[in-house]
């Protein structure tokens, strides 16, 4: 598919998809505004309508559950295919939310079935919608922010979508690598200012401008979370880990290299990790408490509509 003006056709959801996420929204709100507290800051550069790329940095899990909530506007993530495999109560209740707020689910061993994914992307960004993407293809398996893959690159050139860099901010520390229930930790999301790729138009295959656009963008999510930036792929890193594990070496994360410059060769930014205001604190309760009031209307709203056809249709019998 070529550059383009994406036309803002009304999306096509799932059956039961937007109860379930504005569910989802009611539910989860609550408890995450009492026991997170989370904050944002930068939430005008997300549209009130139209496409965009919401391109994150990925530090645990509950990333792809914090940004929805903080939002009016739904967004979509992609998530990694076992998700959606797991078995039990507990495999089957992850599955369950996963597909009820709509995540993607993509088979990270590459090739069509990463294809199909970017594909699935690609046609919500063709319906006016958000879509939410992790550059790096993992979590990050040490807070560190990892060179970014360039299938984000290729669906903004292919959507001509704006792509808008968001940081989240102590996910990881709330939620480590391997820890199932997450502990009590303030969380906050950083959103930049839309990023325009207009100019490399009819450039989607060049696989250095696809490079140098997704360089871009992971620079400025170094710059929005105050990360320090590492330029291997995280996928890489967490292999030279476990190897490291196993052989039973006593640092395994010494095997990552040292700090070199921002994405790009860029120069590294003076950056520091963001803290909130107080006001921004306030600000994010408020977010959360409007989005679990607006996903509770909706819920009722649709319950009415379902219990109207209901009775539409025993009048029609």
């Amino acid at each position: 598919m070529g550059v383009g003006v994406v036309p803002a056709r009304k999306a096509e959801p799932t059956e039961g998809s937007d109860v379930l996420y504005g569910f989802m929204k009611a539910t989860l709100g609550s408890a995450l505004k009492v026991f997170y507290q989370p904050w944002i800051r930068g939430a005008q550069n997300i549209p009130v309508d139209g496409p965009a790329i919401l391109a994150s940095n990925h530090l645990a899990v509950i990333d792809s559950f914090f940004l929805p909530l903080m939002i009016r506007r739904e967004v979509v993530f992609m998530g990694k295919s076992d998700y959606f495999t797991g078995t039990g109560v507990k495999g089957k209740a992850v599955a369950a939310f996963m597909r009820g707020v709509g995540t993607i689910p993509v088979d990270r061993s590459g090739g069509k079935a990463s294809e199909a994914a970017l594909r699935t992307g690609l046609r919500r960004l063709e319906q006016g919608e958000l879509f939410g993407i992790y550059p790096e293809g993992t979590r990050s398996p040490d807070g560190r922010l990892y060179r970014g893959k360039t299938g984000v690159a290729r669906l903004a050139l292919e959507s001509a979508a704006p792509v808008i860099p968001v940081a989240m901010i102590g996910t990881n520390i709330a939620q480590p690598i391997g820890k199932k229930i997450p502990k009590l930790h303030r969380i906050g999301i950083v959103v930049g200012e839309p990023l325009d790729f207009s100019r490399y138009e009819g450039m989607a295959s060049d696989r250095f401008v696809l490079r140098s656009i997704t360089d871009e963008i992971m620079y400025e999510l170094m710059r929005l979370s105050g990360q320090e930036y590492v330029d291997i792929y995280a996928a890489t890193m967490k292999n030279r880990m476990a190897a490291a594990k196993k052989a039973k070496e006593e640092a395994p994360e010494q095997v990552a290299p040292e700090r070199v410059a921002a994405p790009g060769g860029r120069p590294v930014p003076a950056v520091e990790v963001p803290e909130p205001t107080e006001e921004e604190i306030r600000e994010g309760l408020e977010r959360l408490e409007a989005a679990r009031a607006e996903a509770e209307r909706s819920a009722a709203e649709s319950a009415d509509g379902e219990a109207g056809s209901a009775e539409e249709d025993e009048l029609t019998q």
